[in-house]
């Protein structure tokens, strides 16, 4: 597949053409989401400088980008780490760090709400400053420094050095060694899990709304699953960033082949539901499925990843608190 790359527009429109052709699995919509992100990253480098970057550099793209595991509409989450802090290398990664987080915008990744995008100063440092950032939100106990870590953890490098995240991430896994209450406190920021299973056995869907009859993938299905194996590899040193390869990793670790018995499982029919999920407007339409829609057996089949999810939350959870 070829592309005019030389606008952001052109790239939008080479990605809205051949998107449809990846929706076969969630792998394939991942590698094509990774391919058409470069494309915008080296256009937002050949337009802030004509000739090479000024010194080394990673940039990497975290969230379900980082886990290889977006649907059909993304959204941004991305930083960048380069080799030394001086006045040239501070100006260029600001620049490109702005016009790649508008590139992608153009091409059709909204916004990050919660502002992780490289055009935001606390998401593109020198490697100098990225350890220090995160030795000092370890340090810190409020809720967005944890929240913050968790996000730098699911950190994957799309295009430079791969080492310098990987070294970041080792000093956060040394740390939490030293510093066993790190873990507790990972934990304590991802206790609360939506419930979404009632008294009876019931799925609670929407019950008003846009979203009338479904229910939020997102909340109530995936994140138990990825907030529980991301928080098991900080305290086992597992790097890999999927959800999945997180799995096989813990697996061979110590005693978790028996409590992820059927997550991986669970976890690969959740994101096939949510590759049916393509006829959608918004981000926000990407995360709800509508329960009332599916027959029988697919109702059964959720209610069991759900109550699944659960169970590997609340392992994950006695398992920090005996720890610590």
């Amino acid at each position: 597949m070829e592309t005019d790359v030389r606008t952001y527009e052109s790239i939008k429109e080479w990605k809205d053409k051949n998107i449809a052709s990846f929706l076969n699995d969630t792998d394939s919509l991942n590698k094509f989401h990774d391919q058409v992100m470069s494309k915008v990253f080296d256009l937002a480098i050949s337009r802030v400088n004509k000739g090479s970057p000024p010194c080394e550099f990673s940039w990497f793209i975290t969230g379900s980008g980082g886990r290889c595991e977006q649907g059909v509409i993304s959204d941004q989450d991305h930083g960048l780490i380069y080799e030394i802090s001086n006045v040239e290398n501070d100006i260029f990664f600001k620049k490109l760090g702005v016009e790649v987080s508008y590139g992608l915008f153009i091409v059709g990744y909204p916004y990050c709400q919660g502002n992780v995008m490289s055009s935001n100063s606390l998401w593109s440092k020198s490697m100098l400053e990225w350890k220090e950032q995160l030795l000092k939100w370890m340090e810190d106990e409020s809720w967005d420094a944890i929240r913050y870590l968790q996000i730098f953890y699911d950190a994957r490098v799309l295009t430079g050095r791969n080492s310098y995240v990987e070294e970041l991430k080792m000093i956060i896994y040394e740390y939490q060694l030293k510093h066993r209450t790190v873990l507790k406190r990972f934990m304590e920021n991802v206790t609360h899990v939506k419930n979404v299973i009632g008294p009876l056995g019931q799925i609670l869907v929407e019950q008003h709304g846009l979203y009338q009859g479904s229910v939020n993938l997102k909340y109530a299905a995936f994140l138990p699953y990825v907030n529980a194996i991301r928080l098991l590899s900080i305290k086992e040193g597992v790097y890999e960033t999927s959800t999945l390869d997180r799995m096989n990793c813990l697996k061979q670790t110590k005693g978790y082949s028996r409590a992820l018995k059927n997550c991986e499982d669970n976890f690969l029919t959740l994101l096939k539901y949510r590759l049916t999920l393509f006829q959608v407007e918004s981000y926000t339409d990407t995360h709800y499925l509508n329960i009332e829609s599916l027959h029988k057996e697919q109702r059964k089949e959720i209610k069991r990843i759900l109550k699944d999810g659960k169970k590997l939350h609340d392992y994950m959870i006695a398992l920090i608190e005996k720890g610590c």
